[in-house]
């Protein structure tokens, strides 16, 4: 299927691109730390399965990730600014009945995005566990610390595959480590605020971001769903498109 390209103006008039595929309903897809739209939702197929079974696939790249800005004015860069980023888009297009999914740090922007007031109908949080929201500051240091060793960490240390992703990915790192200090912690009793129908989808393999069982238990309407994979291959995995069908075409 056809992917078309735009921009739009997120928080402080960030240029940001916007990626689009399928028609029909509007899901907003947000992508993974130092990932894209492209590699998350189009390469291995997902956004396919999705504008097949009807849904409009609209996929922006996050600020500093892919074709979108990567500042580096620290002004650029206020607290939660990829929740507002969302916010802006939600408004750019002007949508009021919308489902939303993100993988990884997708999966954590769209939650404070909900908690600070978006009301997606349906809500996937992928490759997401509760520490990755409960416990960010841990996540945060790790990739922080990725960024400022690059180029010296060696295989065989847990940096070692966030280090040749960040490289393969050619993400601008003073940008990243600008952006990663946005990040809060959420505090679970803030979990409370995510009522809609959601889905907690994970890696059989993957426990980077916590524990998804937990998360899934913390939520007021959530379902758990698991697929083959760590955190760095479910993204390829056709099932993880599958699920994310499922869900949203279940009356729930």
């Amino acid at each position: 299927m056809t992917v078309t390209t735009e921009y739009f103006e997120g928080y402080g008039q960030t240029r940001l691109a916007l990626h689009r595929m399928g028609e029909g309903r509007p899901l907003v897809l947000l992508h993974g730390l130092f990932s894209s739209a492209h590699v998350n939702w189009v390469k291995f197929g997902t956004a396919a399965k999705l504008a097949a079974a009807g849904f409009e696939c609209l996929m922006p790249d996050l600020r500093v990730h892919g074709e979108s800005a990567a500042s580096h004015d620290p002004a650029d860069y206020p607290s939660d600014v990829l929740a507002r980023d969302l916010e802006a888009l939600v408004g750019h297009l002007g949508l009021d009945d919308f489902d939303l999914g993100g993988f990884s740090l997708g999966s954590r922007t769209s939650a404070r995005a909900v908690i600070g007031g978006l009301r997606p109908r349906k809500l996937i949080l992928a490759g997401m566990g509760l520490e990755g929201l409960a416990g960010w500051a841990k996540r945060q240091d790790f990739f922080i610390d990725v960024i400022d060793r690059f180029g010296t960490i060696r295989p065989g240390d847990p940096a070692y595959v966030s280090q040749q992703f960040l490289k393969t990915m050619d993400v601008d790192r003073v940008a990243a480590r600008l952006l990663l200090q946005t990040m809060a912690d959420t505090a679970p009793e803030q979990l409370s605020a995510i009522s809609m129908s959601t889905l907690v989808l994970c890696g059989d393999k993957d426990n980077d971001n916590g524990s998804a069982d937990r998360l899934a238990e913390s939520l007021p309407n959530a379902r758990r769903a698991t697929i083959p994979g760590t955190h760095m291959s479910s993204v390829t995995m056709p099932e993880l498109g599958q699920e994310m069908v499922t869900f949203l075409t279940t009356s729930a």
